[in-house]
């Protein structure tokens, strides 16, 4: 693919240089305030200048681009490309800009795979936005994504909103050092939190235990939680489920398996060996996998959760029926989705007292509760190549980037999806029909930045706790600062293109899933030998050629 492209690349060039004796080609790159080609030879003075393309950041002549937005599949939520957001956004964007926006739906769970097809079909929108940077390098490598290098910088003056969100650190934070391509800008993760574990606050109360604070005390819950099964669910005992998981296990037991990691792990081997972002290849991870597989064969795991796959709604209902006694998950997880989340649910169908409490339950050898957080960047947002429309998608970028607009996506209407307080801090509400919010603050539709931000930092705090509907503000108070308790962030080393890394993400995240829950699900006698095999067989499979890559890049520009 990348010879074949080089050949028609350079027979391009050859048949321009030849059209081109004589006459200088026009510049098809549009300037603000001018016209998008520039003559080359002199003109009439008198003749009427011509028809500029841009004017006070609006496009003279209507522009149309196509964006990606995730399906979340959520019960009772509208359709993510056509609702009351989306004409908002559709509308702005059209009166401020002249460019007409249509949304194009992407599996939230499977977006790499929905992508990778999307891209190599020809078929991308105009605006792609994805976690996985390894699939942007991989089509980037043979032609298929834009350089927005030149674009931002050339077009840096219509793009207020997008440099003052950004700044050049998340814009340019993916520049190659030595070809100065900018194959995808970041997205800022404004709140940097990431995961929690929960365990039933009134489950404790009713065994009179408090929460547990290391392994062994968490061990001693789940197995409380097994063994009162019957005063904990009645008649539905045999439904317990003292601690869930999915098939994510490198994600869903982060706390857990991070606390076996040495506390003296160095940056630069968790950049070389961190390629992974469920960090599986870091030293002593095999051994909190390992505990896992106790639990799972003392039947304090949920027995059934290989059987569900990316996008099942299976486990959420577990929790919502009241089955589950613990998990570990995003900061706020069971705290999210208004009306139709875990919370709300286990109030209708358990009680009022029932509730998920963060708690701080792993320490590693230094007897920090270790979290390993993210670098400020978060979605990665670039153009395939198949965009003939990059100015009119960066002002698209810019315009969800304007605090005002990205504040009403976050928050939405006052006295609809939220009323202001005395102090000014904003509370959001459950809103039903065409006016809920698909995901949280409307993160979908802000794909520039995750976390509210009100332009406020007080306000930000403030707001904060009162931002779940129906939701005891305390535990979201508790649950923020234990996400990021004893917080580690792994600096960033710019060296440029990883090409071991190329294409291999999907493919050594699912033998990863794969062999991990195979790790966590058999016998105890057979788990060194299933561990194993997995772990050769991901680095066999290009895990090692990462490894040994990234050292000599390291090697190349930090030593």
């Amino acid at each position: 693919m990348k010879r074949t492209i080089s050949i028609l690349l350079v027979c391009f060039m050859m048949v321009t240089l030849l059209a081109g004796c004589g006459s200088e080609p026009a510049s098809t790159s549009p300037t603000p305030g001018q016209t998008s080609s520039q003559p080359s030879e002199s003109k009439d003075p008198n003749d009427p200048a011509p028809e500029p393309e841009i004017v006070d950041r609006r496009f003279t002549k209507t522009r149309s681009i196509t964006v990606e937005i995730y399906d979340r599949s959520n019960d009772g939520g509208s359709p993510p490309e056509d609702n009351f957001y989306t004409d908002f956004i559709k509308e702005g964007v059209l009166r401020d800009h002249n460019i007409e926006v249509t949304f194009i739906p992407v599996g939230r769970w499977t977006e790499v795979e929905e992508i990778n097809n999307l891209l190599a079909a020809g078929d991308a929108p105009d605006v792609c936005v994805t976690y996985s940077y390894p699939t942007i390098q991989t089509y980037a490598n043979m032609g298929g994504v834009l350089d927005m290098a030149p674009y931002l910088e050339e077009y840096k003056d219509i793009l207020p909103n997008l440099y003052e969100l950004l700044g050049e650190r998340n814009l340019f934070w993916n520049r190659d050092p030595q070809t100065g391509t900018v194959w995808a800008i970041e997205a800022l993760l404004f709140n940097n939190a990431r995961i929690n574990t929960f365990v039933r606050e009134d489950w404790l109360k009713k065994l009179n235990m408090n929460e547990p604070t290391n392994l062994e005390e968490f061990e001693n819950m789940l197995r409380a939680f097994k063994d009162n099964a019957q005063l904990l669910l009645g008649s539905e005992a045999n439904q317990m489920i003292p601690f869930s998981i999915s098939y994510d296990i490198g994600w869903r037991a982060d706390h857990l398996l991070a606390s076996f990691v040495p506390n003296d792990l160095t940056d630069k081997d968790a950049y070389i060996r961190g390629f992974d972002d469920r960090h599986i290849l870091w030293p002593g991870i095999k051994e909190g996998v390992r505990v896992l597989n106790k639990w799972y064969n003392e039947g304090l795991i949920w027995q059934d959760f290989n059987l569900y796959g990316a996008g099942d709604n299976t486990e959420d209902n577990l929790m919502k029926a009241g089955y589950v006694g613990s998990f570990i998950h995003n900061w706020d997880y069971p705290y999210r989705g208004g009306e139709e989340g875990i919370h709300a649910n286990m109030q209708k169908l358990v009680g009022p007292d029932a509730a998920f409490v963060a708690v701080a339950a792993f320490k590693n050898d230094a007897g920090l509760y270790r979290k390993f957080l993210s670098n400020p960047i978060d979605r990665k947002v670039f153009f395939p190549s198949t965009n003939d429309e990059p100015v009119a998608s960066l002002l698209y970028l810019d315009w969800i980037s304007n605090i005002e607009n990205r504040r009403f996506l976050q928050i939405g209407e006052e006295g609809v999806t939220h009323e202001v307080m005395p102090d000014g801090a904003i509370r959001l509400t459950s809103a039903t029909g065409e006016k809920i919010m698909n995901s949280p603050n409307n993160i979908d539709y802000t794909i520039t930045i995750n976390g509210l931000d009100l332009g406020n930092p007080d306000l930000n705090a403030r707001s904060l706790s009162l931002n779940y509907a129906g939701v005891d503000p305390r535990l979201i108070e508790k649950a923020w600062p234990l996400s990021t308790k004893d917080g580690r962030i792994i600096p960033q080393f710019v060296v440029g293109e990883i090409k071991a890394e190329e294409g291999m993400g999907p493919a050594l995240s699912e033998k990863r899933d794969n062999f991990l829950v195979q790790a966590v699900s058999c016998s105890p006698d057979q788990f060194d030998a299933v561990f194993d095999a997995g772990m050769q067989d991901y680095m066999n499979s290009g895990g090692q050629a990462i490894i040994d890559e990234r050292a000599e890049k390291y090697a190349q520009f930090y030593e």
